[in-house]
């Protein structure tokens, strides 16, 4: 049993949860044995009581009460990742270096567990450990059906760099998606605000944004405002549309949420593009019919951001998942005639 110590958080360790700090510092102390010693007020921070969820700041004093030596018994580990998984998630890595991972997330695998998924990005992220002691740590998300460009961070400077630009702003994201009917005028800005509607489920599954008139979100409660700009690379008649997305700004299932609202849903969201759905075009709500995939078309083409480290502009760009490729091969859309950014004329 060690004697009580004190211990100061370092530069790179704030930030965080004072449960995580603790135990990155004391892996053999179990989480519950943390919130136990918390509740008893035998973890203190500055010298107060203090919260498992307590974010830390560089310079704080963190009391740590006699601990034991070694680890107790451990209980069964959950099954590591399996061979084939690891090598998905290989084989996904667009781009790597010592401070970042770009992935071309598959679609249907989620970012982050909930709600009944234990297969996710989070949890597979020890595949891409490479020769770093830490798994990457996620720093944005995208839903689960959406495919595309995700970033992991593979030190924690490096994650809160990311963390920052992206609430900054300083990143560009630029989504692709397949649209029901054709969006008019041919590249416009969406305003409308959102506010999240409790789904249906036990605990709240099935929830999702309802939108609200700009001129409503100050007094609406709960209410965000959201932007979203969008440009249309090609159409087919008045049927369908290949259109590329800018959320200016970043909510929950903004993107999807706004096309519905203007009458030209996602192909193939069910949450939002339903029977009910107004659709200019000539079929209705999000399905196209015949044989286009019934899958979610919208995919992270591409992100440009800073890197954290060295300052250089990068942008790194996802091929298309295959049943978007279908899509694509079917209307005979050709990635090569459109400008990688077209809004970049009209910025």
């Amino acid at each position: 049993m060690s004697a009580v110590q004190t211990l100061t958080v370092a530069t790179g360790d704030g930030d965080q949860r004072l449960d995580r700090w603790f135990r990155r510092h004391f892996p053999h102390i179990p989480q519950g044995r943390i919130e136990k010693m918390c509740r008893k007020g035998e973890i203190r921070v500055d010298g107060a009581r203090a919260k498992p969820a307590t974010r830390l700041e560089v310079g704080q004093t963190i009391r740590i009460p006699p601990l034991p030596d070694t680890a107790p018994p451990e209980a069964p580990r959950p099954p590591r990742i399996s061979e084939a998984d690891a090598a998905m998630m290989r084989a996904a890595v667009i781009w790597r270096d010592d401070h970042i991972i770009a992935l071309n997330k598959p679609p249907g695998l989620p970012t982050q567990g909930g709600s009944g998924h234990t297969r996710h990005i989070d949890g597979l992220a020890e595949a891409l450990c490479f020769d770093l002691p830490e798994k990457p740590r996620l720093v944005h998300r995208l839903d689960k059906d959406t495919s595309g460009v995700l970033l992991l961070a593979r030190t924690r400077a490096a994650a809160d760099a990311l963390t920052k630009a992206f609430r900054a702003r300083d990143t560009r994201k630029i989504y692709w998606a397949v649209t029901a009917g054709v969006p008019s005028p041919r590249m416009g800005t969406i305003r409308y605000g959102l506010v999240k509607a409790p789904g249906h489920g036990k605990g709240g599954e099935g929830e999702k944004m309802q939108v609200v008139a700009p001129n409503d979100v100050e007094t609406t409660e709960g209410a965000k405002h959201a932007i979203t700009d969008y440009a249309i690379l090609s159409a087919l008649g008045s049927r369908a549309a290949w259109v590329a997305l800018v959320p200016v700004t970043g909510r929950t299932h903004q993107l999807r949420a706004h096309m519905a609202a203007i009458g030209h849903p996602v192909v193939g969201d069910g949450k939002y593009g339903g029977s009910g759905q107004e659709n200019l075009g000539d079929g209705w709500g999000a399905q196209l019919g015949g044989e286009i995939s019934r899958k979610l078309h919208l995919h992270a083409r591409s992100i440009t951001m800073t890197h954290p480290v060295t300052g250089k502009r990068m942008s790194f760009t996802a091929p298309l998942p295959e049943h978007m490729q279908r899509t694509w091969d079917q209307m005979e859309w050709r990635v090569a005639d459109v400008p990688a950014d077209p809004f970049e004329d009209q910025a």
